[in-house]
């Protein structure tokens, strides 16, 4: 009997060697672009029903992964040209082929052929020096109305900060009508649909006074006040050639937060506690010390000592060398800030992920935060850090809102310690758990901005639903 359990052991063991080398023979396929060929073994493993329901589900997110790019990269060659010959009529392959090179037109092949990442031809724009200066002639230079809005703004935070004494000032309460339309037939007739959408944290005192109103579905669940992720979740029926609608109405208030950071202070850190060990540790595969990273940190800290110094040294490193440009979706990234740093762009997310990985590889402990932006100007999902000192508590740093464009210097790097009244919370942390559980792969691997949907079935991409953002604004002062 020991012998044959023995050899029903090795047996075992021989199966799950073969099943995971043959994982890795697929996860090859997929990073050569070969989706057909990946798709056929990733079905012949799964048929085989001898996997581990860990591989399975691996497996089948490895599909999905696929499925997922080939949305984000869907353009042609020709789609790309017509797009960028506003700009340069006689745009050549030869200049397609340099940019691609040169990483400012992004691009993948996918068996065996040149797909466009949706963005790319716009991101061109953005990354390339000479195609910028192309674009502006083409399209003027207008200023933009968030970086006006801004300069208005922030002079006045400082000011009222410093005229009550108190770093929280210039209240607005928000009203917030969120919606997701889940599109009609994408689930079948008379199935339950399971929707976390977003809702306000209540872990720091610049958002405060947080009230439910309304949900269009009233077993709803709100996620614990101290939730990574703060969610509502909501349950509803799917109906035959019709939309399903998930709706939720909240409000809450919300402060400018000024700390008046001085860089030529001396700020501390308690290198012996929790706190430190935990948000100064690599954290994969979106917080890596790699050695790429690590020669980076060494370039752009120097001989700096100096906690509060290299934390603006490395804000300053990006901010001039990492320039915003529309993000591939992140579950489709391996590591977001390696992205970052070898493809010199990213969105807020990206860059916040690379500021937070210097941070923490310096001994600063550093996290991720990430929400909405609701200026009047303008409203879009948005990520941005914070980071930790003794003296200061956890302070919010916006790295996508750059040094601003003003001679006075605590206007100019307002966004290195401080925030404003329009960045709405959402996300204490990235890649965490949902309240209730979520079965099925998130569409959204780290953020939490947009909502999440599944059913029995699997998981509602983005392709499978929209969302609407409605709001009403009312300040204090």
């Amino acid at each position: 009997m020991k012998i044959l359990f023995t050899v029903l052991l090795i047996m075992i063991s021989t199966f799950n060697l073969l099943a995971q080398s043959a994982i890795t023979d697929v996860d090859v396929l997929i990073k050569n672009g070969e989706f057909t060929k990946a798709a056929i073994e990733i079905r012949k493993l799964l048929g085989a029903e001898k996997l581990s329901p860990s591989q399975s589900y691996d497996l089948n997110f490895k599909l999905d992964l696929m499925n997922r790019i080939k949305i984000d990269f869907s353009l042609s060659r020709a789609d790309v040209k017509k797009f960028i010959s506003k700009y340069y009529p006689e745009v050549s392959d030869i200049q397609l082929d340099a940019w691609e090179t040169n990483k400012v037109l992004e691009m993948k092949i996918i068996d065996g052929e040149k797909k466009y990442f949706k963005r790319a031809a716009r991101n061109l724009f953005r990354l390339d020096t000479e195609a910028k200066k192309r674009f502006e002639e083409v399209e003027g230079t207008a200023p933009d109305p968030l970086d006006l809005y801004l300069l208005d703004l922030l002079p006045s935070v400082i000011e009222e900060s410093k005229d009550k004494a108190t770093k929280l000032v210039k209240p607005v309460n928000i009203k917030v009508k969120y919606t997701l339309t889940v599109k009609p037939n994408s689930v079948p007739p008379g199935e339950l649909v399971r929707c976390w959408l977003p809702y306000p944290s209540e872990t720091r005192d610049r958002q405060t006074d947080v009230e439910f109103i309304s949900a269009s579905y009233e077993n709803f669940i709100v996620s614990p006040f101290n939730s990574a992720h703060r969610s509502i979740y909501l349950e509803a029926i799917a109906e035959k050639d019709s939309p399903l609608v998930f709706e939720v109405v909240y409000k809450f208030k919300s402060y400018s937060e000024y700390n008046a950071i001085d860089f030529n202070k001396k700020y501390t850190i308690d290198t012996s506690s929790e706190l430190f060990a935990e948000y100064t540790a690599e954290r994969l595969p979106h917080i890596p010390f790699t050695d790429e990273l690590k020669q980076l940190s060494t370039k752009i800290i120097g001989t700096e000592t100096e906690p509060i110094k290299k934390f603006k040294l490395i804000y300053e490193w990006i901010n001039y060398n990492i320039p915003w440009a529309g993000a591939l979706e992140y579950s489709t990234i391996e590591s977001l800030p390696t992205y970052c740093y070898t493809n010199k762009h990213g969105d807020c997310g990206i860059q916040s992920l690379l500021f937070i990985t210097l941070c923490r590889m310096n001994g600063i402990p550093a996290k991720w935060q990430s929400g909405w932006m609701l200026h009047p100007p303008e409203v879009n999902l948005h990520d941005w850090a914070e980071v930790y000192f003794n003296e200061t508590g956890w302070i919010p740093v916006d790295q996508s809102f750059k040094l601003q464009n003003s001679d006075d210097q605590l206007v100019s790097y307002y966004y290195l310690g401080n925030t404003d009244n329009y960045h709405f919370i959402v996300n204490d942390d990235f890649s965490r758990n949902f309240f209730p559980a979520k079965i099925y792969p998130r569409s959204e691997t780290v953020d939490f901005q947009r909502g999440e949907v599944e059913w029995r079935g699997g998981n509602l991409y983005f392709d499978s639903w929209n969302y609407d953002i409605y709001l009403d604004y009312t300040n204090d002062n």
